[in-house]
């Protein structure tokens, strides 16, 4: 089994362990096989008659084949969202639409996993302080990039051009295509 493998497949049967509705979708597909592409990454999974992940051969043809950006381990913890809609599934379109509903809904309780290690009140602070550090930190992303971003394009002596100078360079171009094309009419005419 690869190192991939060993870290993957226990994170997520431990996911679907916690979610009995998700082993339920997953289990009519029983000996089905994926593969799980995301840049050097390479995964392959089957399903298990209890509707669990288990390691699959790498020789046999998966029936579902994933593709994730390059760039799925700072999306999955910063923009889930938007790691799942830039992941490319083919294959089985049965299986292909179980996996993404399953992977789309599949949550991660973390405080109830917190709460088996420290108890109940101190996993509560400690999700919720967190959450607020997360958030925190996604806001401070943010400015930083909108900060720079205006640092390059208004501050920089233009190494990016600003937004109003896009637009009047759009605006311009319009102008001369349709220049252009009243100039080729009268060229035609004559």
């Amino acid at each position: 089994m690869a190192l991939s493998e060993r870290l993957l497949l226990p994170l997520l049967n431990h996911l679907l362990d916690d979610a009995p509705w998700a082993t339920e979708r997953l289990r009519p597909h029983a000996g089905a096989h994926l593969a799980l592409f995301a840049g050097a990454f390479r995964v392959h999974l089957g399903i298990a008659g209890d509707g669990r992940f288990s390691v699959a051969e790498t020789s046999a043809t998966p029936d579902v084949t994933i593709v994730l950006p390059d760039d799925f381990a700072a999306r999955a913890m910063v923009d889930r969202d938007s790691l799942l809609g830039e992941a490319r599934l083919s294959g089985s379109a049965d299986l292909t639409e179980v996996l993404a509903f399953v992977f789309r809904n599949l949550r991660w309780d973390a405080e109830a996993d917190l709460a088996r290690l420290v108890g109940d009140m101190a996993a509560r602070r400690l999700h919720q302080g967190a959450l607020v550090a997360g958030a925190a930190l996604r806001e401070a992303g943010h400015r930083l990039g909108a900060n720079l971003g205006e640092y390059l394009s208004e501050e920089n002596n233009g190494v990016t051009a600003n937004r109003h100078a896009v637009q009047a360079f759009v605006i311009d171009v319009d102008r001369l295509r349709d220049d252009l094309a009243r100039l080729e009419k009268r060229i035609d005419r004559l």
